[in-house]
């Protein structure tokens, strides 16, 4: 993980276990594999995050997106570029 990242990766977990309370979250900082894309020319991060969550049970994969998207807020703009997502209810299969 880069240095710069480290705090990124702290403020995405804070904010998913806060309105999200994850049984599992793994959050891994993926950008030095997009150094030199276009996208990253704006300083922002690529991460991908893999969760799971009660609070996701009988919601299906878009509802589950805009739960994400929401509890990490202004991140979405300010921090992330691009952001990978597994997310799973604990019931679920997810290996």
């Amino acid at each position: 993980m880069s240095i710069d990242n480290r705090g990124r990766v702290e403020a995405i977990r804070n904010a998913l276990e806060t309105a999200l309370a994850p049984s599992k979250l793994e959050i891994r900082d993926d950008s030095r594999r997009h150094a030199g894309h276009a996208g990253a020319k704006d300083g922002r991060g690529h991460f991908t995050v893999e969760i799971i969550s009660e609070a996701f049970s009988g919601m299906n994969a878009l509802a589950r997106h805009r739960a994400i998207y929401s509890a990490l807020g202004e991140l979405m703009t300010t921090d992330i570029h691009a952001l990978a997502i597994e997310a799973h209810a604990p019931d679920e299969d997810h290996r």
